[in-house]
């Protein structure tokens, strides 16, 4: 993890980590904050019949650190919810670590728009991922 993440921030990345999911894909939180952050996935282990990594893998990577972005935006006593997602594969790959970074679209009391850019390890975009997160009070 990054040491530009507040104590609070990598203390939440810890404690919450990554889900079952983001967990059998090797998913890691590098960077977080509400407005950006970065996580890496590798190639192996997420790839399709075809020997390519699967575009769902690119949206579970990106969905991972976009929905992360918006809970550390709601704030304590709230939490985020994914609403929409959409996604544009450009790139494939076969092996190597593969990184996602985003970048907050707009940030506001009930929504969270955060656009996420998928990379191979020599900076070719593989996918662009927009998601949007619903962000509501703890019941």
């Amino acid at each position: 993890m990054s040491e530009d993440m507040t104590p609070e921030v990598r203390y939440w990345v810890e404690k919450r980590g990554v889900g079952e999911l983001g967990d059998k894909m090797g998913i890691k939180i590098v960077a977080l904050s509400a407005e950006s952050g970065v996580a890496t996935m590798p190639a192996e282990g997420n790839r399709q019949p075809m020997g390519i990594v699967h575009g769902g893998a690119y949206v579970v990577l990106a969905e991972t650190l976009g929905s992360s972005c918006a809970a550390v935006a709601a704030g304590v006593g709230r939490h985020a919810v994914g609403i929409e997602i959409n996604a544009s594969h450009t790139k494939s790959v076969t092996e190597g670590l593969i990184t996602a970074t985003a970048r907050a679209v707009n940030i506001g009391r009930n929504l969270a728009t955060h656009e996420v850019a998928v990379e191979d390890e020599k900076g070719n975009r593989l996918s662009t991922v927009r998601i949007t997160n619903f962000l509501r009070d703890n019941r």
